[in-house]
């Protein structure tokens, strides 16, 4: 019984909350473009504040406008109020969250915004509050009651900021033309941002570390350098240095099935014209065309096919590209 209780629950507030989402589509209009304007045409940063619940609302819209191409980062009203005012500057944009719009650390601020001349963006439920009356721009987040059962713990109150603050973060990735390199360069550590920003030179094994025998060398050396570099495959070498070919563990067991003595030239048994790939191709890429050819690595070559370097699989694991 009680489990029936918890799906329903959920249930209902997932509803609730959907409705309250499309509630707000008709409150967006020229407010909302005048806000993006504003942002827009901002020398400074873009300052989130809030307190309680709005302020973790406010932090969040913050990071994501900070990710997105706008420089933002939130400071927390009853701190601003005493004494962090000062790491707003004249060229800056404030967007303070609230569902009430009538928070004392946010009515102390207001004037001080307003007297140095900051425009102040609110995204708030109530339009007739204090807040949203100060505002040069008021951003509806008003919803008609709370999914909570007692109708007081912020539920679909700031699900509504967070809406509104992310279809601002949209608007400008769109009028910025914010691409998806832009966004991998402000997020080199996620997986998004490896896969986006990681090359084939960043993972190659180059110079003394790349395996390389010259074409009339012995299968034996060849298979020397093969087991002391690691890499499980050999760049085989015309004399000017040019790629002739690959050897490669796969090569070897073939090699074995007929028999070869180990001391004939390695080029009687390399994998010629084999596919290479350019030094700034992205890895991703590169592992895309090892799943459709099945293997498990590339030499990478310069345009006169010059080897510069070599890397597997495993190289691709340890990037995190995998």
């Amino acid at each position: 019984m009680q489990s029936e209780k918890c799906l329903a629950a959920a249930q209902r507030v997932l509803r609730e909350e959907a409705e309250a989402l499309l509630d707000l589509i008709p409150s967006v209009g020229s407010n909302f473009v005048k806000a993006c304007e504003i942002i827009l045409s901002c020398k400074g940063k873009v300052i989130l504040t809030g307190v309680g619940k709005s302020g973790h609302i406010a932090t969040k819209i913050a990071s994501s406008l900070a990710s997105t191409g706008t420089q933002s980062f939130f400071v927390q009203a009853g701190e601003a109020a005493h004494g962090d005012l000062g790491m707003i500057g004249k060229d800056d944009v404030v967007i303070a969250v609230s569902n009430s719009g009538e928070g004392n650390e946010l009515k102390v601020i207001i004037p001080i915004l307003k007297r140095r001349g900051i425009p102040l963006i609110a995204i708030c439920g109530d339009p007739e509050s204090s807040l949203a009356t100060s505002a040069d721009v008021f951003l509806s987040a008003h919803v008609k009651r709370e999914a909570c059962p007692l109708n007081l713990a912020p539920t679909n109150s700031t699900t509504a900021e967070l809406a509104v603050g992310d279809a601002i973060m949209v608007a400008l990735i769109e009028a910025r033309g914010f691409t998806r390199d832009d966004f991998a360069l402000s997020h080199p550590g996620g997986a998004l941002g490896r896969r986006l920003l990681v090359r084939c030179q960043d993972l190659m094994h180059s110079k003394a570390a790349m395996p390389t025998v010259r074409r009339h060398e012995s299968i034996e050396k060849t298979l020397i350098e093969m087991t002391e570099k690691g890499l499980g495959m050999v760049a085989v070498l015309n004399d000017d240095g040019t790629l002739a070919g690959i050897y490669t563990d796969g090569d070897l067991r073939r090699t074995l099935r007929h028999e070869i003595s180990i001391k004939r030239p390695i080029e009687e048994v390399m994998t010629a014209n084999c596919m290479t790939v350019a030094p700034d191709m992205l890895a991703a890429q590169a592992l895309n065309l090892m799943q459709q050819k099945k293997i498990n690595g590339f030499i990478v070559t310069d345009a006169n096919k010059v080897p510069l370097g070599a890397f597997n699989m495993h190289d691709l694991l340890r990037a995190g590209i995998v």
